[in-house]
């Protein structure tokens, strides 16, 4: 008996990736990869008609460079037309920010509505 060794292609390794890790790849990508997410949390939400989730994530951004990124991505993110599998951003809003000027570092908590297509 033959046994042949199968590799799973990158594509389909990335689709078993559920909403949570398509937001976090599609935030840190917005933050121009100068960004480490601190926190992430996630509560499910419904309403008659829809069902989601809610993120509330928090990004820090150090270094002057990664702070002008940081800075970029608060004014971006509220219109910023997300491609995440499966799912339809709703609501994204920055709700806090912290900043501190030396050493550069940028603290930014955003929450995002997600609701399930279809």
């Amino acid at each position: 008996m033959r046994t042949d060794t199968v590799s799973v292609p990158k594509s389909k390794r990335r689709s078993s990736r559920g909403p949570r890790e398509l937001l976090a790849e599609a935030l840190l990508a917005l933050a121009n990869g100068r960004a480490r997410i601190a926190q992430h949390s996630e509560r499910s939400w419904a309403s008659i008609t829809f069902a989601g989730a809610r993120h509330r994530v928090q990004m820090v951004f150090e270094g002057e460079e990664a702070v002008e990124s940081g800075e970029c991505f608060i004014a971006f993110l509220p219109e910023h037309e997300f491609a995440i599998r499966g799912q339809l951003v709703a609501d994204a809003a920055i709700t806090e920010v912290q900043s501190i000027a030396r050493p550069a570092r940028l603290s930014v908590t955003c929450e995002i509505l997600l609701l399930e297509e279809g």
